[in-house]
């Protein structure tokens, strides 16, 4: 059994979200139980998980996309509502950070994505707002680019999308999950030969195309499954609670 006040200041001192200029908050986003017994972790807050997580008898949902955006309209749309009624109902806290679990050196989306495909020396990259959110690196030894989409797949557990050039070997790569297409042209602007994302946009293929590089789309829900198991599994470890990761696949 964790106090819930003692795992939002472990995340906090972990994550540092302070020093991001984000889309929306990072933390608590709704209060709920001071005793956690059993963390369910998720991509997105959705009904379909926290049904999942009232199912499972959690005391907190852990996720990377939180409920409350700068692009959202304000107020308590019934879209919210219905999303909030089984957390309200059944105390359950909702903690979601963004930015800082994509940046994060350790325990970030991009950060283990890089390591499970195998790349080495390992660097921030993909600039927001003054600060990296990906990583960068390089192969030990040249892939194809369907060499490295069979990594990405078994890494993600879905097909990526190849764009662009295709017939050349890859031997670096930037990586910024979710959606961030355009930050191509910075991968393009340090030498790298390829650049992978969770979405592209229409004018992705012929900018790749004629910068020479190939673009990897890997879904946005894919590449943004490892910051939240990571750290549910760091609460186990740390804590002793249950952790259980909960897979809503989505196809974008």
């Amino acid at each position: 059994m964790a106090q819930i006040t003692d795992i939002l200041s472990t995340l906090d001192a972990l994550l540092k979200p302070g020093e991001f200029d984000d889309l929306g908050p990072n933390g608590l986003q709704v209060p709920g139980a001071q005793e956690v017994t059993r963390v369910v972790t998720g991509v997105s807050a959705r009904r379909e998980l926290h049904e999942r997580a009232v199912e499972l008898g959690a005391q907190l949902v852990l996720v990377h996309h939180g409920l409350f955006w700068k692009f959202h309209p304000t107020g308590l749309t019934p879209l919210l509502a219905e999303r909030l009624r089984p957390l309200f109902k059944h105390d359950i806290n909702l903690v979601g950070y963004h930015l800082p679990l994509d940046a994060h050196p350790e325990v970030g989306n991009n950060a283990l994505l890089a390591h499970a495909l195998g790349c080495v020396e390992r660097e921030p990259f993909g600039d927001y707002k003054g600060r990296p959110i990906g990583s960068r690196g390089r192969f030990p030894q040249p892939l194809s680019p369907a060499e490295l989409g069979a990594r990405v797949a078994a890494a993600t557990g879905r097909e990526p999308l190849l764009l662009g050039n295709c017939a050349t070997d890859i031997s670096t790569i930037g990586i910024v999950s979710g959606s961030a297409a355009d930050t191509l042209h910075e991968a393009a602007a340090l030498g790298l030969d390829a650049f992978l994302t969770g979405e592209p946009r229409e004018h992705i293929t012929a900018d790749a195309e004629e910068l020479g590089m190939t673009f990897v789309a890997a879904g946005h829900y894919a590449t943004e499954t490892f910051g939240v198991r990571a750290l549910g599994d760091l609460l186990a470890d740390q804590f002793g609670v249950d952790h259980v990761f909960v897979d809503l696949p989505n196809p974008v």
